[in-house]
């Protein structure tokens, strides 16, 4: 018998005969329960993940009849026995320990000889399991895994090209296993380091420049990075003045400089596709600005924003958050590719134009999948009547998808911030600066968002947008009167209690902030918790209550609210928080392996937000990874060099002390000083 979850899920009988799970869930069902090995799986946990929505009753008589159905597949056979195991509470699969693919990967990558790390080399077939999709509520518990095992096999990619000795046959292995790595990810440069080395042993020296100009091009396009200078020096011997370099021909005629030209010619890889969700869905893209006055680009992104932001509030639409978005900001784009990569069934584009107190708003409404023009109009007006032409294209655009659409969804999907515009304005000026997540663009939008709350001091979402930025400033460090800082946070989250029972984005800031910040974690989730009812596809809802939950509740529901904002917003800016966060949940709950793939992706992501950056490290500390986690640490203090343990908590806020206790042993451990 074997089982492979390397690049897909394939079962193959003693006998040779490949198997058949009757259903995708069955299958999803199995390998769960190899990836769990003998610790098994909760059969109430794992019911909820694979058939929510079923009902308490429906998901176990669900999950009952798959396990029968895997128990009628796998009779006894002897010595090669598979079976599934459990009591009232768990259940398990009992195999031989070289059934499956990545048990024996998983011992192989232990090793230090080239045979061993060779054989694990060749198992890695791709991501783990690769093409098998998943319901939502189980993608934050495989996704850690699948990236733990990535990152497994890029270390083992780059451990196998450092050997100083390999065999014909281990080197062809390490080429091949790089070669699939950055295939999956073309900015693995752990993986093109392993094909330089490859190249360079063979004396290649024309090939391991190339491969070099791919990486750098890759990590240019995708991440706006160049190499690392580990990357870099590999390949400086063949361009050093001492070198005589490319004496190999190019295998197409050219010189790299004309490769890389080539590769910069290429069309941009597309961003990996989500699940389109079973109700209407769309996205609202950036629109153009035509005044032909950059300084009105603020002006143009706020009003998408109340057009994304009303359009949410209708509860049978699916809406992209705006951050993931804007991702698309500045780019030409196929809108049936944005609607594959977005995960959604309809397209919103537009255009501003504003013209001293003219405005008009045009917007063309497109059904991805079929590339028709569902709805198009142009919408005239002063500046002063922004808000009932923002009101006037959500309607429009909900009336396109839904000619039934009831009077009482348009009514919830006309609000107004404040009525005046001069706040407005302001607090528009303010976000721009919030969204650079810099210390000095915090000191610019505090200003902002006091001068719009000082003309309207009903204006929620900028006193919500205020307390979010001290949220910020404790995080990493940057507050200068904690005292008097902590009381303003209070006194802006019972401004929006009162004045904000209608912006779900300002109670969400406003509870996350209270949360955090003074400690106060009941009234912080009842404020999450009011955002969420009010308005269940706000991506910064979720991701308040489920940043909250990871500091003082259950981790596992904290992962479940972070994975649910991610897929509302999966190119949002702010997915390094989200991932702070999620690897923090499974920090406290003890999983270590999962949280420092998730924790080290977003302090990749963000090396300057101190809070990803102290997570990577306890994450790394604890799964015995202390060259990492000292990494971490170092890079902390040199952006908080006062940080010590003893003064952690004025970072991380009044967290539940035994998660508290475990994240000073996990620093102390990486190496943050007394």
């Amino acid at each position: 018998m074997h089982i492979r979850l390397l690049g897909g899920i394939e079962v193959v009988s003693a006998g040779g005969q490949p198997l058949h799970f009757a259903t995708r869930k069955t299958s999803l069902l199995f390998a769960a329960l190899v990836l769990a090995g003998p610790r098994g799986l909760r059969r109430e946990r794992v019911a909820a993940m694979l058939w929510a929505g079923s009902g308490e009753q429906q998901a176990r008589n669900s999950l009952r009849q798959a396990l029968v159905d895997i128990r009628r597949l796998f009779p006894s056979t002897g010595d090669e026995t598979i079976r599934v195991e459990g009591n009232a509470e768990t259940i398990w699969l009992a195999a031989n320990a070289n059934e499956a693919d990545i048990w024996v990967f998983d011992r192989k990558t232990q090793a230090d000889d080239g045979t061993s790390l060779a054989a694990a080399a060749d198992l890695y077939r791709g991501d783990l399991l690769d093409g098998l999709s998943s319901p939502g509520e189980i993608d934050d518990w495989l996704a850690p895994l699948r990236a733990n095992y990535a990152r497994k096999a890029l270390d083992l990619a780059e451990r196998l090209s450092l050997l100083p000795e390999l065999s014909s046959g281990e080197e062809q292995a390490c080429k091949a296993l790089a070669e699939r790595l950055v295939t999956l990810d073309p900015c693995a440069e752990q993986a093109h380091r392993a094909l330089i080395r490859i190249f360079r042993r063979r004396g290649k020296t024309n090939d391991a420049f190339r491969q070099f100009l791919v990486c750098k091009e890759a990590l240019k396009r995708e991440l706006g990075v160049d190499p690392e200078e580990a990357t870099r020096a590999l390949v400086e011997p063949v361009e050093g003045p001492n070198m005589e370099p490319l004496k190999e021909p190019v295998a197409d005629g050219g010189s790299p400089e004309v490769e890389l030209r080539r590769l910069e010619a290429k069309a941009e890889p597309p961003r990996p596709t989500v699940s389109v969700p079973e109700k209407p869905s769309i996205a609202v893209l950036p629109f153009q600005n035509m005044s032909g006055d950059a300084e009105q680009e603020y002006f143009t992104d706020g009003v998408v924003e109340e057009i994304t932001t009303a359009l949410s509030h209708v509860s049978w639409l699916f809406v992209i958050a705006r951050n993931s978005a804007f991702a698309y900001k500045g780019q030409a784009v196929d809108v049936t590719r944005v609607a594959r990569e977005l995960g959604v069934r309809y397209v919103l584009e537009g255009s501003v134009r504003r013209a001293g107190s003219r405005l008009r708003v045009a917007g063309q409404l497109i059904e991805a999948s079929a590339g028709v023009n569902l709805w198009a109009d142009r919408f005239e007006g002063d500046v002063s009547e922004v808000f009932e032409l923002q009101d006037l294209v959500a309607s429009s655009v909900i009336g396109a998808i839904s000619p039934r659409l009831e009077q009482a969804e348009m009514a919830r999907a006309k609000r107004k911030p404040t009525e005046s515009l001069d706040a407005y304005d302001h607090y528009l000026r303010g976000m721009a600066s919030l969204y650079r997540w810099t210390r000095e663009g915090l000191e610019e939008a505090l200003p902002q968002f006091y001068r719009a709350i000082q003309l309207d001091p009903d204006f929620a979402a900028a006193e919500g947008a205020a307390a979010w930025c001290y949220f910020w400033r404790m995080a990493n460090g940057w507050m200068t009167d904690r005292q008097k800082e902590t009381a303003e946070v209070s006194r802006l989250v019972g401004n929006v209690a009162i004045a904000g029972k209608h912006d779900a984005v300002a109670l969400a800031f406003s509870g996350l902030a209270l949360g955090y910040v003074t400690g106060d974690y009941e009234a912080g989730s009842a404020l999450a918790d009011r955002a969420l009812m009010l308005n269940p596809n706000c991506a910064a809802a979720w991701s308040a209550s489920g940043c909250l939950k990871a500091c003082h509740d259950d981790p596992d529901i904290a992962i479940e609210h972070l994975s649910r904002a991610r897929r509302l917003s999966p190119l949002d800016p702010l997915t390094f928080f989200m991932q702070s966060f999620t690897a923090f949940a499974h920090f406290v709950a003890g999983r270590y392996d999962a949280a420092w793939p998730i924790a080290d992706a977003a302090s990749r992501a963000q090396p300057y937000y101190l809070t990803g950056l102290r997570i990577a490290a306890a994450s790394n500390a604890m799964a015995g990874r202390l060259e990492a986690a000292s990494k971490d640490i170092a890079r902390s203090l040199r952006l908080d060099p006062k940080l010590t343990l003893s003064n952690l908590k004025h970072r991380v806020g009044q967290i539940r002390p035994d998660y508290f206790a475990r994240y000073v042993e996990a620093l102390r451990l990486a190496g943050l000083p007394e």
